[in-house]
Formats: structure tokens, sequence, C-alpha cells
């Protein structure tokens, strides 16, 4: 409560619409108990001298639990009245009326003004925020989370939303073969010698600190350490810079495989202890057992002498040499490591350095590494080591980290804004470990997500309550905007403890916690933490303390100056004093010990102000920890969000109730989320352990997917080596002589200008290239063109059965649209688009020819007759994208349509022109922009066309002008040219097909048969125990099960890993959220390759353009149409930018067509009939 609110009753913590009914209680009366719906309150055991309600009513208890609610208190001596200087204050408490009754009950925020309410009550009220002020703090903490998340706001966001770069948690899966991790973490020893005297003399009971290394071996951490701490911190112990000591720690078995690697090293840098011992906060530090090996009892250690400075203000940076005695990690601080026998082993030997430079911290670090191996046997295999340092970082990767800035009594300079990963690396190279390498570095709240995944409970989210405070969890990539990541999950370390510092928390910040803060060392930052962390809880209630005593609420009459000392309370006391059955006890003797003579009521009244803190630093954790939750549940867009919480941290594990209120809060706070608390394993380094292994195993799984990927990933000299292939052929195939070899056939199309707009009339429109057959009509008019048109199916039995039944059922469709449209009693000129190779006779080959017979004349096109014969027969060549039906290569197809419209006595039926669907698109593209001249198809097929000099083309006679190119480019490396492009996974493919070893770009590019490349790979993946746990589905064996649409829409942007997940399941594939990620990842190799391919060839294309006209720069437009090109999210995008990256003097402008190939065989005709016009 600000000091500007009214005092009132204490609010009790309801949902909006909810009232709590209490029950009259008489001071004789047994207890009642009452459902506390929506209510926060502790619970009380029953005691005879409790004086009224007020204190029994506490301040926060369990949501949604049954509770009694107790007239009196334990403790209180006596059984009767009141002292008469509490009289008047207690005459009306908050839960009575003035007349002394019991409320009947409080709705939320509602605070009453009653003027006769005690400071007690008043503090209590203060440090009991409603529901519904937890809600607007909750609010308030989604929008710093989401500016966070922001790249444009991340800079000025208070909740930092830091990327860890950890995109995994472990999945239970891998054969561990043996591991190893090394941890540095907060540690304590007693150090052994004789009783009563440690190492040089110091006493056995004094505390250091110490990093913890931990080794993994196989399926367990088998061995941590505790390395030499001297002069870290000077003062901070009983015996600062005690000896070197080793301790052997074993935890369970791992449960199932984690992946571990083969070998890695965890180290842990924690916060330094306080003074006396123990943790920040009050938490007490364990007690480690000695190992009868590293340290036999009576030996004595060498103490470094006191003016080795203290590490956490020195330079943070490695230098000098190892051994010199002038320099490196030991000797360059006046040290030398003692020649390693039985006696010596890990002890510290005097230098020759006459003024000791200063030891550096991670010179410090790195020797502690060196320590530990040295004693379990120094492997020499490769380590890969995994570091946890609780400070706030920038990464840009999970092993690269500059630091933020320090916190929690650590000041070394220059190393701020450094990377502390190299910083590390640099360190360890110095003491030639080079087998040692640096992978993983995080958070200590990370290494709680992770080690509470240990128990087959896996967790996404962590959340550390002890010195300070802090949350990470498994965010979508996408919404972590200031990484380029945007495929998967990315763990953020929301570095929550800065929230606040805007002003947020005002409305809940009260004076106690404006007094914490100016004490403090930062003051106005860190807000949320300093009302939340262990660090702050003991100084908050000793500020609530001496502000009740100045107002005569406590201690009456007695001096209470002591309460002006900082640390007079300490966290740990407070765990302590809110205990039921001893709290009480404990709090006598904390008051005691300062000096005070606290009466019954006094005691009463401090546990009742500890339980307010604590309850409102777990109600703030509950707040925060619904805003994480809600944040998931919303972008995962799910309607109940179902997860594991791990939680660590002394608040957490000293005192039960902190976790019930935690859990209870947040489920009020976000109702749509169910969240298991899991209580973190990591004791010994098993978070970091865990994270090591994931990195290693991502690693190792990275490596294996790098090397199956690397074939199909081309880099810009293979592509130019492509664009260089497919222009020699071009040149080959326009060639006389050398065009029966060349495999891009470069077919004339006799097609030799493109629309002007001057074209008119009516046309039908047929369209065969794929599994849909399409009819139109075209009117071509002044305002335009209109269309209309109907698809009809091709079944696969007509594609691969009979010529005679393939071109019946063309006709039956004809018949049927004309039908529908009411053409059957027009003869209209027919232009066919037929999307496979095909030769058109020259005009050479038709002069002198008469119209078809049956074909009848066109109006107005007989002076173009000749041309149109040309256009109207074509010699189909070969099938392709899955036709073989028999009887039709090597006839003319127009002729084949015709015998069909025969044998279903369809006689008006005129075809003027036969088209490929590539030159189709060009002319329909051509007829809106006249710079029109490339035709591109990227569907089911592939396909390019182009407009060529005409005295280039030597398969035809004439030297004017220009004649459009059916390139037929699909059969592009059918020589073998291609052939080092080619996979193992293409080749599979091209097996399995009609036409195998035919086609082959085609096979590289098309839609057909994308989504078989893709198959494939899966399943070399699963069969390297990459994917799916190594476990197919019988589906995923399934020739074309995988569909190329797939790959668009698991490539589309924004789509949740839940919906690739679904289509996964379609396949009856068990998908991990790795697995998801990773079967995007091949989907987005395959098809970047398809488009950068398509790229190389159509750079072949303008280039030659540009060099047949004599231009420095080429403007040209391409019309392209097809499913893969219009559909797919990514691959015009890709083909654009490589087109332009390999064709740099070419500006290239794409044209979608609508409707292009049916609309470009009307055109054709249209064109031709206008160039005869007189």
């Amino acid at each position: 409560m600000g000091s500007g609110e009214r005092a009132g009753p204490p609010p009790l913590l309801l949902a909006p619409t909810l009232v709590l009914n209490v029950p009259s209680l008489g001071r004789d009366q047994p207890p009642a108990s009452c459902r506390c719906v929506g209510m926060v309150m502790w619970g009380q055991q029953p005691s005879p001298a409790a004086p009224s309600l007020e204190d029994s009513l506490c301040a926060i208890a369990v949501v949604g639990r049954s509770c009694a609610l107790y007239p009196r208190l334990p403790g209180r001596d006596g059984g009767g009245t009141l002292p008469s200087h509490d009289a008047a204050q207690t005459s009306a408490p908050c839960g009575r009326d003035a007349e002394g009754r019991a409320l009947g009950s409080f709705q939320l925020g509602h605070q009453d003004n009653i003027p006769s309410c005690t400071p007690v009550q008043r503090a209590l009220m203060s440090l009991t925020p409603s529901l519904e002020k937890l809600q607007a703090v909750k609010c308030r903490m989604l929008e710093a989370m989401d500016k966070g998340l922001s790249r444009q706001t991340h800079a000025q966001a208070t909740v930092r939303m830091l990327p860890t770069f950890i995109c995994s948690t472990p999945d239970g899966t891998g054969e561990v073969a043996g591991g190893t991790c090394c941890c540095a973490a907060r540690s304590s020893a007693r150090l052994p010698g004789v009783p009563g005297k440690g190492a040089a003399g110091i006493p056995s009971s004094g505390w250091f600190w110490g990093l913890r290394a931990a080794l993994v071996r196989g399926q367990r951490p088998g061995a941590s350490s505790l390395g030499p701490c001297g002069g870290l911190r000077r003062g901070i112990a009983a015996s600062p810079g005690g000896g070197c000591h080793w301790d052997r720690v074993r935890s369970g078995s791992w449960a199932g495989g984690w992946g571990l690697p083969r070998a890695g090293l965890c180290l842990t840098l924690p916060p330094l202890p306080r003074r006396d011992g123990r943790l920040h906060g009050g938490g007490a530090v364990p007690e480690p057992r000695p190992h009868p090996v590293c340290d036999p009892p009576g030996r004595r250690k060498p103490e470094p002498p006191a003016d080795v400075q203290d590490l956490r203000n020195a330079n943070g940076h490695a230098a000098g040499n190892r051994g010199s005695g002038t320099g490196g990690p030991v000797a360059g601080a006046g040290y030398h490591r003692a020649p390693t026998t039985s006696r010596t082993r890990g002890c510290w030997g005097r230098g020759a350095a006459a003024h000791p430079a200063p030891l550096q911290l991670f010179d410090f670090i790195a020797q502690c590494v060196h320590k530990f191996l040295e004693e379990i046997g120094s492997p020499q295999h490769r380590l890969p080591l995994g570091f946890v340092f609780p400070f706030s970082c920038r990464q840009t990767g999970l092993g690269k980290a500059e630091l933020i800035s320090w916190s929690k009594g650590f000041q070394c300079s220059d190393v701020e804004g450094k990377d502390v990963v190299q910083l590390l690396q640099a360190a360890i190279n110095k003491l030639e470990l080079y087998h040692v390498q640096v992978i993983a570095l995080l958070n200590d709240t990370v290494g709680t997500m992770m080690a509470s995944s240990w128990g087959g409970k896996p967790c996404e989210i962590a959340l550390v309550t002890g010195t300070g405070t802090n949350s990470c969890f498994m965010a979508e990539a996408e919404l972590v905007e200031v990484v380029e990541e945007s495929n998967g999950r990315m763990c953020v370390n929301s570095e929550w403890g800065c929230f606040g510092d805007d002003g947020a928390l005002g409305d809940v910040l009260t004076p106690y916690d404006h007094r914490v803060d100016q004490e403090s060392s930062n003051p106005g930052e860190r807000r949320f933490e300093k009302m939340v962390g262990g660090l702050y809880l003991g100084e908050i209630v000793r500020h609530a303390v001496l502000m009740l005593a100045a107002e005569q609420a406590l201690f009456v009459g007695a001096s209470t100056s002591v309460l002006g000392n900082k640390d007079a309370f300490k966290t740990q006391q407070v765990l302590e004093i809110m205990d039921n059955e001893t709290g009480m006890a404990k709090a006598r003797s904390a008051l005691e010990a300062l000096g005070l003579q606290p009466s019954e009521r006094d005691c009463c009244r401090v546990q009742q102000i500890c339980r307010a803190v604590v309850s409102r630093a777990a109600a703030l954790s509950a707040t925060g920890l619904a805003a994480i939750l809600s944040l998931m549940c919303r972008s995962r867009e799910l309607e109940r969000l179902v997860v594991n919480v791990g939680v660590d941290g002394e608040l957490y594990q000293a005192h039960a109730r902190f976790g019930e209120i935690l859990q209870s809060v947040a489920g009020l706070l976000a109702p749509e989320c169910t969240a298991t608390l899991v209580p973190s394993a990591d004791t010994n380094g098993l978070g970091v352990a865990m994270v090591t292994a994931v990195a290693q195993r991502l690693l190792t799984q990275r490596h294996e997917v790098e090397q199956l990927l690397a074939p199909l990933r081309l880099s810009r000299a293979d592509l130019e080596r492509v664009q260089a292939l497919m222009r020699q052929e071009m040149e080959r195939g326009l060639g006389r002589d050398s065009n029966a070899d060349a495999s891009v056939r470069m077919l004339p199309t006799y097609v030799c200008n493109t629309p002007d707009g001057t074209e008119r009339g009516d046309f039908l429109a047929l369209d065969l290239g794929g599994t849909n057959f399409r009819v139109l009509v075209v009117r071509v008019m002044q305002e335009g063109i209109h269309m209309a048109s109907e698809i009809y199916v091709v079944p696969t039995s007509l594609m691969q059965g009979t010529g005679e039944a393939l071109f019946d059922h063309i006709i039956e469709c004809i018949m049927d649209f004309q039908t529908k449209q009411n053409l059957m009693e027009q003869v209209l000129p027919l232009g066919f688009t037929f999307s496979f190779p095909c030769q058109q006779l020259g005009l050479d080959k038709v002069r002198g020819r008469r119209w078809p017979r049956g074909m009848g004349r066109v109006p107005g096109c007989d002076a173009a007759w000749p041309l149109l014969l040309s256009l109207f027969q074509a010699v189909l060549l070969t099938w392709t994208k899955g036709f073989s039906a028999s009887g039709c290569v090597g006839q003319d197809v127009v002729q084949l349509l015709r015998d069909a419209a025969q044998r279903k006595q369809h006689v008006a039926l005129k075809v003027v022109a036969v088209v490929n669907d590539t030159v189709g698109t060009m002319m329909a593209c051509g007829y809106d922009d006249p710079k029109c001249e490339i035709g591109l198809i990227v569907g089911t097929g592939t396909n390019a066309c182009y407009m060529e000099e005409r005295k280039n083309v030597g398969t035809v006679e004439g030297d004017e002008g220009r004649m459009c190119i059916n390139m037929e480019w699909g059969a592009f490396g059918d020589n073998g040219c291609l052939d080092d492009i080619f996979t193992t996974f293409d080749r599979m493919v091209d097996e399995k097909t009609i036409n195998a070893g035919k086609q082959r770009f085609e096979k590289l590019i098309s839609g057909m048969y994308l989504g078989e490349i893709v198959r494939h790979i899966l399943l070399a993946m699963v069969d390297k125990q990459l994917l799916f746990r190594g476990k197919p589905s019988l589906k995923l064996q399934t020739r074309d099960i995988f569909q190329t649409t797939f790959l668009s829409t698991i490539e589309t942007d924004g789509l949740a890993l839940q919906q690739v997940q679904g289509i996964l399941r379609d396949l009856e594939l068990d998908a991990s959220f790795e697995d998801s990620v990773l079967v995007r990842e091949v989907c987005q190799t395959v098809s970047l390759r398809a488009a950068q391919l398509c790229a190389a060839g159509l750079a072949a294309v303008v280039e030659k353009m540009r060099e047949n006209r004599g231009l420095a720069q080429l403007a040209i437009t391409v019309g392209v149409d097809g499913t893969l090109y219009k559909m797919h999210p990514h691959f015009s995008q890709n083909l654009q930018q490589m087109l332009q990256d390999l064709a740099p003097n070419c500006a290239v402008t794409f044209l979608q067509s609508e409707d292009g190939s049916g609309k470009g065989a009307a055109l054709v005709a249209a064109v031709a009939c206008r160039e005869t016009s007189p």
C-alpha cells in the first residue's frame, strides 16, 4: 500500500464476482472453517490465546482449499483479555464491524475506510495485493514480454527476453557410450585436516566458495570437484582463500538415455555466498563429503598468500604463460603448481614474482578445470564443455554470449561487452587443454528447466526463486524477432528481475520496498527482483518491523535501534519464523538475538509480517508465471496449455506453502493453462550436464544432417556451372547438325510474334498438361479478354492406358463444356495447349497443302494457312509428367484429337493451333506486357520458351525476325552432363519413374517429384536415428505419399509446429517438435535447390538474349505459371534472388499468368490471323 492510500480492512483476494463468506466466530467457539474460493490466506493452528480475529486472519494462504479460520493464534499465553494499550487498536479489527461482529463477506478490491485499523493491519494490507491487482500486473508483464521479444522495442524493454539458442530439450533417446560434464558451481566445504585446524592453521569450521566441476560418464554424472578458491573473495568466509579441496559426488542413475555425448564437461559459476557463510538471502550452504584419495585426513595444504587480489574485482582476461612464475593463470598471480606427487597434488606453491599480478577470473576457472581433469585421470578424447554463467548475457549462439552486466557481487573489469565463451576458451587453450571445447553457455534458470526434465517429465518453463529470481520458457522461435531463427522453438531467458524499473509496479510497491531499494547498490533497478528475491525479503521484513516499532505497534517501550542495522533479519530466519510448529519459538529466538525482549504478541505479529512478505513474493512469482503461461497458450493457438514447470531456489525449497501459493495463484490468473510444478533435481550440475548433453546430441545430429543434405546444397560455383552447361546445350539444340544429340531440344514453335492488343475474335481453348484438363471459351475484345472455363480430371488409368481412350475422354469433356456454355451449334477456332514435347512441321513441309480434310476453313485466315498448318500439326516426341498412353508417340496429336471427334460424332471442332503450355503462358502475359518474351512453367513439370533470333535457329529456314523456341529443358542432363548434381535421393526417385533416365532436370525441379525426394531423405534420416526416434511408419515407406503440397504447407511462414506435427501425424509419424523442425529444414533444402536450378537455367536464357541483341543491359519480362511457383511460399523469391545474382546485367520482371496456357492457345491463332490480315 502506498503512503497515500486509505487504510482499510485486509483485501481478500477474490475473483471479481466471487465472495468469501466468513462465519461469525466467538472467542469460546471451536475453530470454524470456510471454503476459500479465489481467496489467498494463511491457515493457523488453534490457540486459546489469540486476542482477536485480526491476529488469526493472516494475509495470504492457499487458494481453493478449505482452510480453518481460527479466533486465536498459537503461543499466546493466558486466554483472556487484551492489554489496555491494545484494546483501542483492536476494538474494531479488520474482519469485524465497529461493534466487533464478524463481517459476512468482502468482495475483491473492497476496502472500507475503517479509521480504527491498526498499523499491523495496514502493514498486512499493503503487503497483500488483491487478485485484481495481480491480474493487472500480469497484463503489464505480458506487455513487457512482448516488448522484449520485438526487434523494434527490445532495447527499451525491462523484461529483456534474451534468446538462449537452446532449441531442444532432452528427448529421452540415444545410446550413451560414455559422457563427461564438468561444472563450476556455488559450493562450499569444510576444510579437511586435524580437528580444530585446517590447512595452514585455518580453523576447520571455515567455509569457502569455489567452482563445482562435474564429470558425466555413461548415463550418470561420474564425479564433481570443488576447485581452489584462494583469494576469490577476501573476507567472504571465516577461511578466506582456503586450501584446495576435491569432492567426488555421484548422483542417481540417469532416467533413460538423454542422447549424451561420449564425453563432456560442465562448469557452473554461481553467485557468491554471504560473509556469514550462508547464501545470499540466508540459504545454508550444503557441506560436501571429503574424498579419501584427494584429501586424506591430516593433509595440510598451503594457503595462498593474502596479497592475492579478489578475483571478483579483478580483470577477467587470460594473460601470461603457464608455469612461468610471472604470468599465466596461476604463476601470473605469483604462484605455480608444485610437481604432481602424492603429497603435493593440487597444492599451491610460491612463485618467483616479486609483485604478484591479479589472479584472473577466467584463468582461475581454467585452472580448476585443469586440476579436475588431472584428478580424474585427464582423459584426452574430445571433451565438450557446458558453462553455467548466471549473469545477463546477449547470446548470438549456443556458444556465443556477450556479458551485458555483472551482478551478485561480481565486478571483474574488462569483461562486459565481451564474449565470455571466448575468454574461457582462450584460458583453457593456454593450459594446452585443446581437447576441451566450450560448446554451450547457459543461464542457471535454463539449467533448472533442463534438469527438471530429467525424471521423464519434459519441462518447457523454469522458475528460480532464490537469491534473485528469473524465469525462462520455450517460446515459438518466430516470436523471438531479435534472432533470425524462425523454425521451432527457442528457450528465452526472461531476465524478469528488471520488470517494474519503468514504474509498472508502482501500485504494488510499499514504503518498505522503497527503503530497501534506496539502500541497495542499484537504486531504481531490478524492482521486481527486490520484491521476490531471497536477497531482499529479510530486509523488507526488517523495514516493516522497524516502521511498526516506530508506530508503537511492536516492542512498546523498548529500544529498537538495532533494527536500523542492515541484515538484522535474514531471509533464512524469515522462512524459519513462518513455520507453524516452531515459528513462534524461532521468532522469539531471532528477536532476542537482536537484544529485544518481545512479547508473545510481538512474536505473533512478526510472524504475520514474515508470512505476508514471503506470500507476496510467491504471489508475484505466480503472476509472472501466469504471464508466461498465457503467452505460450496464445502463441501456440491452444484452447488449453498443459505444461510442466521446473522450479528451483531456496524460497521454493524451504517452504511448502510457497509452492502451494505459486501453483494456486498461477491457476487463478491463467485459468486456460494447467501447470505442474516439478522440483529441480539440479544438485550436482545436472542441468548444465543436460544442456551439454543435448547440445552435443544436436551437434552430432547437425553434423550428420549436414552430411546428408550437403549434396543438395549447391554453391555459387555449382550454379554457374549449371548455367554454362545449359547455355552449351541450348547452342547444340539450335544447331542443325547437333540438334539430334542435344539434351535441350530447342523446338521451333513457328510463333513469330507476341500479341500487340489488336487481336479480336472468339476462340475455344484446350489445356492438357497434367492430371487436370481445362476447356475454355476465350473472347478477345477491345475492352479486354473474357473467359469461361471448367476443369476436368484425367484419371491415372487414362494417363497410362491407350491413346484412343485418352483422346475420347478429352472430346467428351469438350462436348460437356460446349453444352453447358450453349456453344454446340457454333464452330469456333480452337487452340490446343498440349504440354508435352512435340515436333512441329516447318513451313517448307506444308507449302502446297490444302486445309486438312474435315477441318474446314477459318474465316479471315486463308492467307495465313501455311503458318497455321505448322501450328496445328505437332508430332508427339515423348510423354512426360506421368503420362504413358499407348499409340501416341510419333503421331500428330491434332489428328488424334480429330479422330476422337469423329468417333464421338462431334463435327463442330476446328483445331487451328497446337502450342506448348509454356508458349501459351508467354503469349497470354504478352497481351498484358509487350516486353514479355519468355515463358516459364514450374508446376507438375517444368519448361521454358523464349523469342530467339531466327538467324540462330539452324533447324528452320529464314533469317528475318524472331521465333519462339520451346526449349523442353526438362530433359536437360539426360546426356549425363548433370550427373554430379544428381544425388542418391534423386537417383532413387528416378529409378521408380515410368521414364527412368529421362527428364532429369525436371525431376530436380518440378512439383511431381519434390515430395518424393523429401520422402527418401526422411527415410534416410530415420535409418540414421535422426528422425522419429528411428521408427518410420508404413505410410512413409509408400511411394508418393509425401505430396509436394506438403512442402508448401510446411514451409509457410508463421505455421505453428503443431500444424506441421499434424501433417506428419496423418502419415502415422510420431513427430517431436525437433522432428518437425528437421522435416521443415529438409523441405526447405529441396525446394531451395529446385528454385536455384531453375534460376540457373533462366540465367542462361536471359544472358543469351542480351548477347543476341548486343545490349549492355537487358530489360525483359517473364510470363510464369505453375502451381509450384504460385503456391510455394518461397520458391518465387528464391528463384528471383538467385537469377539476379547469376545474371546481374539483366533486369527481369516476373508476371504471373492467369489462365495463361489456355488463353495463350487462343491468342496464338489470333496473332497468326492478325499477321496475315489485309
